[in-house]
């Protein structure tokens, strides 16, 4: 027998499970040469998984397990004989034309179907596992909709499960199972690696040359990050050259406070540039090209009004100036450069293609007037070229190699080849990849402006702002950024990102060197007096970070009155043994209440029970002793600036600005607080990650400090989005009462290192066993027919009754309560059975009709604890098998 290797391949159709599980089943038989498997990133043709055999080439995994289940006949894989193998061929098109649809209702009907044919079988075709099992069983493996139903326990029929669950079971699926999910984490670890293997054309080491250009007219925003991190990433990996060059062509915007800023945030980027230009450096001689684009007939000097001209470009009109002479061009191209009065009224463009399908070769503006003194040159020119005439000719002149812009200039790229070709210039090879897009994210300069021109934001670093600046003051480190832009990677594909994924990389960074800290929301703070505490207050070193002791230690008070959290104190019970985290076990022996609002807990007191278990104590609570030296704290929190997910063209900012986006909390910490400088991170346990954004200085005794996203759900939903729609996170307060604001981490100060999540305690009078038993389910073991009750047996003759088909005796007798008769009592099951095949003969067209009786049965037989296999054939199931067979040989005729 020849060698066989088969090569899998995730494609969009999933994995080819059933294969994989077949393969592995062979080999297990110990009596064929091994099937050699391998994992490819891709295969030669479309299909997830390829047969190797004598040169040839078995694509697709209906053809691939057909082959196999004919090579080893001996195996009985296509059945005993024809009318076996017929069956077999039918499941296998059923698979794979209607198990991949996804069609809900029609994946819905073929789940019943299965189940139905499944009601008294344990294989699909007769009593061993056959190419069908395999089959069936990778295709419903594979489904979506099918595993989404399974996981949320919605009902596919019961002797599906069974059937399902017994498949999955079986030892060489394991290894299948087991085999597919190594390959695939392999892939994902690759995955999560830098997509920058994109081929530069002509790329040699020593010899690439990158440039970033940003427009000194605004703060870097974290799209720029972005072009600026790829740029450096390939210019160091080819060991080339990185330019970073202020593209100064438009003086109405630029500004050196912008330029400042840019260069400023590069570094704090790790952005080092090998060369750093201004496009204003080649003015001269884009001048120069200009005169010459016009003296070769390609660009004309035209003074349409802006409408007009932009009118004519959509529609392919020519300008009335498009074919003046050269003379006239040079004559108006040098009134514009006096600045004139009728030369401010015009614009120098290139002369390309106005019937061009690509709006960008309609004949572009390249130059243009502008009488404001410019930053650099001041007053020398009253015309500058356009970034798409400047950016191409300085990219040759300066050695650039390789331009990496965002896909947003994939129309311009040809105007930019046409302007070298036009003057016989080095050609530079360009790499558009995606631009990087946030949800309820505004990245354009325009709109960013307009938020700080209304003063809605308190300036380009707003924590609410993309803005590098931003960003980084809300909490976000460098490291985190760079991760996840290289993560990223030069893909071509547009998405839209959420925050999620970026804040949760930041809070891996950040956790292991963020030193623990206490913080009390002020409002309706309760006090507690602690019976049998430090009648003194005294103060205790512990450790600022317990995995982590090389960020040192913090001083910690202790005394008999200590505040605690009015949520926390809503949760109490009397007699109830709580953990002070840090401290120890203390007992609840009195709580007050407010007399003007009784949900209000005013005060507690407590008694210490330091001999107490902290493992079994269920509420562990942060505290603070009542000293003179505690430190007031502003906490503040963000909201998104837009409520909408992604403006569409057409929509005006200000009709989605979020009405409150900043939140301001008063509360109290510990003293070391005090000693925490602008920048530093911290965690307040059970609270969240803060970065301190004003010190405690003078005339500053309240420092504030902003939280950190850490990328959960909870914490990164718009919550302006959540009022607009109903969806409020209150909703879910019943569930969670009495567990405190999102618990970022497991503290690390309790007693030896023990969680401090914050769960409620039910009192054990209002909950029942069985209610209990529900919600552990770690513990809940379903039965092999699923979680459906079994029906009481008053309800047996109303199931009987339901969809009774014509001429057929409703089954009256009433059985008796389980347990009330011996196992081997079997009279009213056999009077079941024979109804459920007396239907069968009845109805030989529709199957369908005589389900419910098989179901009663069933239900019969398990009230009463009998085993199926014993009784199948006493009962006639034989006869119902062969009415079966030939139901669906004349269904496959069809």
């Amino acid at each position: 027998m020849s060698n066989i290797q088969i090569d899998f391949s995730k494609q969009a159709t999933g994995v080819s499970f059933a294969t994989a599980a077949l393969t592995f089943y062979i080999n297990g038989q110990n009596q064929f040469p091994k099937i050699d498997i391998e994992w490819k990133s891709e295969l030669s043709s479309v299909e997830n998984v390829e047969l190797l055999v004598d040169n040839n080439i078995i694509s697709g995994t209906s053809f691939v397990t057909r082959y196999l289940a004919r090579l080893y006949p001996s195996l009985g894989l296509y059945g005993a004989n024809a009318l076996s193998a017929t069956l077999i061929d039918h499941w296998v098109d059923f698979a794979s034309d209607t198990l991949t649809s996804q069609d809900f209702k029609k994946l819905e009907a073929a789940f019943d179907e299965l189940d139905y044919h499944l009601n008294l079988r344990s294989f699909f075709v007769g009593y061993r596992v056959s190419l069908a099992d395999f089959i069936i069983w990778g295709a419903l493996k594979n489904s979506p909709v099918f595993n989404r139903l399974l996981k949320t326990g919605k009902d596919v029929g019961t002797h599906l499960i069974r059937w399902y669950d017994h498949i999955s079971s079986l030892d060489f699926t394991q290894k299948a199972i087991v085999w597919i999910r190594n390959q695939s984490e392999k892939i994902k670890t690759r995955s999560d690696q830098p997509n920058m293997n994109i081929g530069l054309i002509d790329a040699e080491q020593g010899k690439v040359v990158t440039r970033f250009p940003p427009e000194p007219s605004g703060y870097l925003h974290i799209g720029h990050a972005k072009a600026a991190m790829l740029n450096q990433y390939f210019a160091r990996t080819y060991n080339g050259k990185l330019i970073v060059r202020f593209d100064d062509t438009n003086p109405a915007k630029e500004k050196r406070e912008f330029e400042d800023s840019i260069r400023e945030d590069l570094a704090l980027l790790g952005i080092h540039a090998d060369i750093v230009t201004y496009t204003s450096d080649h003015f001269d001689k884009l001048y120069e090209y200009a005169l010459e684009i016009i003296k070769k007939g390609l660009a004309y000097v035209d003074d349409t009004d802006v409408a007009t001209m932009r009118d004519q470009r959509m529609n392919g009109i020519a300008s009335k100036s498009r074919d003046q002479s050269i003379e006239e061009n040079i004559r108006r191209f040098k009134e514009m450069t006096d600045g004139t009065e009728f030369g401010l009224t015009c614009c120098l463009r290139a002369k390309i293609d106005m019937q061009n399908p690509n709006k960008a070769l309609r004949d572009p503006v390249i130059y243009r007037c502008n009488i404001l003194d410019h930053h650099r040159t001041g007053n020398k020119w009253k015309l500058y070229p356009t970034y798409d005439f400047a950016c191409p000719i300085v990219d040759s002149i300066e050695g650039v190699t390789h331009a990496l812009r965002t896909n947003e200039y994939r129309d311009r790229n040809a105007q930019y080849y046409w302007f070298l070709e036009a003057l016989g210039l080095r050609k530079v090879h360009i790499w558009d990849f995606s631009r990087i897009n946030f949800v309820y994210t505004l990245l354009s300069k325009r709109k960013l402006q307009w938020f700080v021109q209304q003063g809605l934001v308190s300036g380009w670093d707003d924590p609410r702002f993309p803005t590098v600046r931003g960003i980084l003051r809300r909490g976000l480190t460098v490291e985190a950024l760079k991760q996840y832009i290289l993560t990223q990677g030069a893909s071509q594909n547009d998405v839209m990102l959420e925050w999620d994924k970026l804040w949760a990389l930041n809070k891996k960074i950040i956790d292991p060197v963020a030193p623990r800290h206490v913080s009390i929301a002020t409002e309706n703070v309760v006090k507690a007096n602690i019976i049998g505490g430090p009648e003194n207050p005294y103060v205790k070193d512990v450790n600022k970070h317990k995995k982590n002791p090389d960020l040192g230690t913090k001083q910690t008070s202790y005394f008999s009155q200590i505040f605690i959290e009015q949520e926390d104190a809503q949760t109490f019970e009397i007699d109830e043994e709580i953990t002070l985290m840090d401290w120890g076990n203390a007992i609840i022996k009195s709580i007050d209440r407010s007399q003007q609002d009784h949900k209000v807990i005013t005060s507690i007191a407590l008694q210490l029970h330091l001999e107490g278990d902290f493992k079994k104590t269920k509420k562990k609570i942060t505290w603070l002793a009542d000293t003179l030296d505690i430190c007031k704290v502003l906490l503040l929190d963000y909201d998104y600036l837009i409520n909408k997910k992604k403006l569409e063209e057409g929509d005006e900012v200000e009709n989605f600005v979020t009405k409150t986006s900043e939140f301001r909390n008063l509360a109290i910490a510990d003293a070391n607080v005090k000693q925490l400088r602008k920048g530093d991170i911290i965690q307040f346990e059970r609270r969240g990650y803060y970065i301190v954004d004003v010190e405690v200085s003078i005339g500053h005794d309240i420092p504030s400090l902003i939280r950190i996203p850490d990328g959960k759900a909870n914490t990164m939903a718009s919550k302006a989005e959540e009022e607009n729609t109903g969806k409020s996170t209150a909703s879910k307060s019943v569930k969670k009462k009495g567990k405190k604001k999102e618990t970022n981490e497991p503290s690390d100060t309790l007693p030896e290192g023990e969680s401090d999540n914050k769960t409620t305690t039910v009192p054990t009078s209002t909950v029942s066993v069985d209610s209990i038993a529900t919600q552990i389910k770690m513990y809940h073991v379903p039965t092999i027919y699923g979680d459906e009750q079994i029906p009481k047996p008053e309800e047996v003759t109303k199931i009987m009754a339901f969809g009774r088909p014509p001429n057929i005796t409703t089954f009256t007798t009433t059985p008796p309560e389980r347990g009330s008769f011996p196992l081997d009592h079997q009279g009213e099951c056999k009077e079941l059975v024979k109804s459920y095949l007396d239907c069968l003969k009845q109805n030989k067209s529709n199957n369908g009709v005589c389900r419910n009786l098989s179901k009663a049965y069933l239900r019969c037989r398990m009230e009463r604890g009998l085993m199926v296999k014993d009784e199948f054939t006493n009962l006639g199931f034989q006869e119902e098998d062969k009415i079966d067979k030939k139901q669906s040989i004349k269904e496959e005729k069809k």
